[in-house]
């Protein structure tokens, strides 16, 4: 068995030749990061592999990818496959397609390298490298084909699957064992299969869906070794003692809700990986010198009853007993719910702990975005969390005939609105950290020869700083008054949503940006878009967060959502040693 060691003190020819079938006929690449060497770790030789490609000639990438065999293709017939490419495409059963299945395939190859000039590629060994379905690949490789115009994307798209296949050779070249991430990705499937959708993962708040996973939650906690309970707001508490007199409390989480045909690793992850870190200090008999606690928050998304972070904000004492009388789209309202479910709503304001009990809180979670993606890193430090602000607008124009009303004397509400959807694309491109996004647009009872009188439309403007965000809000506001004037259309503007940014404490960064340091990779700060139940935590002590890498593009909320096993298991070492480092302020 080759070791890393082995690779950091050999001759350059021997390093370049224990490599040769890590990347598919291009010894160039370990032939260049070889003066890099010594590595701190085998994530530092993956990362420093990865870093030659980044930075050869686009003729060399392209090489790089023609190196690739078609999936099933000639040379799969012929037996002309490299060693591990055979294994590769046989661990999916590549060699036993049906007839439908090869002619699927050989069309799909033809048509895929007559539109972009290289061969499809993608890591069959899959996310946890146990390999992928038939059925999955000719899926995925038809989606990439209808989805993928342009080229550059598609080809950065391939080369982050050749360094998916290269980092599975590594890990079968030097015999690498995960100690968490396919325990992690075990436990993701587990209670991602439980969906109140026959096709697709929903789980909304206080549902038999939700109640179930909560349970599933708090029996491994319990096998991890910790003190649980089920708060009152479903919130599912778990805790790892210290054996240290008068230890306080360091608090870490996610929620367990999710967003109606969502992925099964949003907020989840932040749940399951703390607990498996548990999980390993108990049996190793190892304690911290602060209590941890694990909290599965009940609810973040605000899918059932419109109203997001109901399990973090009880838990800083912020939570509103109003809402336990808002009602769901059966009638039901949140306080029957949590009867009906065993919960007593009276106690929910018990639920608030200590500010001075604790030492901080940090949140593991997925991107939900591209950015660690394009930068080939594993885990990122979140800077800030965004502030946002929401709003629906209503403009009210003048229907009219759509033959008969001559263009410049028309009031067109949609004309209006699609000029407010271009201004705040344009405003929302200058600042730093900054996004502007109209999700939802329509024409009430519109008619294709009636121009449109009436047309509502949504804002959403976030930035990681409070000033950016609302100069941007003020600017498209005072757009919006400019263009309506102009073309004589009223408009309505209610603020559904205010929520300030929450920095992240720069102590805690420095330590989660040290773990990852001493794990071989660089350390990256970026800020969240979206919001987290860190932003609610915010509240009562200092807060970080750690990003995990997603693909398929850095999707979210969707069912093609997803990361990697040795993703998940570089995320929970960095955790693990986070920990057993960890210093208070």
């Amino acid at each position: 068995m080759t070791t890393l060691a082995h690779l950091n003190s050999c001759a350059p020819s021997d390093f370049v030749a224990t490599l040769r079938g890590i990347y598919e006929h291009s010894p160039w690449i370990a032939q260049r990061a070889a003066g890099q060497r010594p590595f701190v770790s085998v994530a530092a030789l993956k990362f420093a592999l990865q870093g030659v490609v980044s930075a050869a000639s686009v003729d060399e990438q392209l090489a790089l990818l023609r190196a690739h065999p078609e999936l099933a293709g000639k040379a799969a017939i012929a037996g002309q496959l490299t060693a591990e490419s055979t294994i590769e495409q046989a661990r999916s059963g590549l060699n036993l397609c049906s007839a439908t299945e090869f002619t699927a395939l050989h069309a799909l190859n033809a048509a895929y390298n007559a539109k972009f000039g290289f061969p499809f590629i993608l890591a069959v060994k899959g996310p946890t490298g146990q390999g992928l379905t038939r059925e999955a690949i000719i899926a995925t490789f038809a989606r990439r084909l209808r989805l993928s115009n342009a080229r550059v994307g598609e080809m950065a798209e391939c080369l982050r699957q050749v360094h998916r296949i290269a980092e599975l050779r590594i890990n079968d070249l030097l015999g690498v064992q995960h100690a968490f991430g396919p325990l992690l990705m075990e436990w993701l499937d587990t209670i991602g299969a439980w969906s109140e959708m026959e096709d697709g993962l929903t789980c909304s708040y206080m549902t038999g869906v939700h109640r179930r996973t909560a349970e599933q939650l708090a029996t491994w906690m319990r096998e991890a070794g910790m003190q649980v309970q089920i708060d009152a707001v479903g919130n599912v508490a778990g805790r790892y003692l210290s054996d240290v007199a008068g230890a306080k409390t360091l608090m870490t989480g996610s929620h367990y809700d999710t967003v109606r045909d969502g992925g099964k690793y949003d907020g989840r992850l932040g749940i399951v990986l703390p607990i498996a870190l548990v999980r390993h200090l108990h049996a190793r008999g190892e304690r911290l010198p602060f209590h941890l606690e694990v909290v599965a928050f009940a609810e973040e998304e605000g899918v059932r009853f419109k109203s997001t972070f109901l399990g973090s904000n009880a838990v800083t004492g912020a939570f509103d007993v109003a809402l336990l009388d808002k009602i769901d789209a059966d009638g039901v309202t949140m306080r029957e719910a949590l009867a009906a479910a065993g919960h007593d709503p009276a106690a929910i304001p018990s639920i608030a702990r200590d500010p001075q009990a604790l030492l901080g809180f940090f949140e593991v979670h997925i991107e939900q975005g591209p950015v660690l993606l394009e930068h080939g890193l594993a885990v990122g430090v979140v800077s800030a969390i965004a502030g946002s602000s929401r709003y629906l607008v209503a403009l009210t124009g003048l229907a009219g005939h759509a033959g008969t009303t001559p263009m410049h004397m028309r009031r067109d509400a949609a004309a209006a609105a699609a000029e407010i959807v271009l201004l705040v694309e344009q405003r929302c491109a200058q600042g730093p950290a900054l996004v502007g996004t109209v999700g939802q647009l329509e024409v009430p009872n519109g008619s294709v020869n009636v121009i449109p009188g009436h047309c509502t439309l949504s804002l959403d403007i976030r930035a990681a700083d409070d000033a950016v965000r609302l100069a941007a809000v003020q600017d498209i506001l005072d757009g919006i008054a400019a263009i309506c004037a102009r073309r004589q259309v009223e408009a309505g503007v209610e603020q559904i949503v205010s929520a300030a940014a929450a920095p992240c404490a720069p102590w805690l960064m420095a330590q989660l940006g040290s773990a990852i340091e001493r794990a071989g990779l660089p350390r990256h700060d970026l800020a969240s878009g979206a919001g987290h139940d860190a932003m609610a935590m915010a509240r009562v002590t200092d807060v970080a967060m750690l990003f995990a890498r997603c693909g398929n593009g850095g999707i979210s909320h969707n069912r093609l959502e997803t990361m990697t096993a040795d993703d998940a298991e570089l995320a929970a070492q960095v955790v693990l040693d986070f920990l057993r480092s960890f210093r208070p302020a």
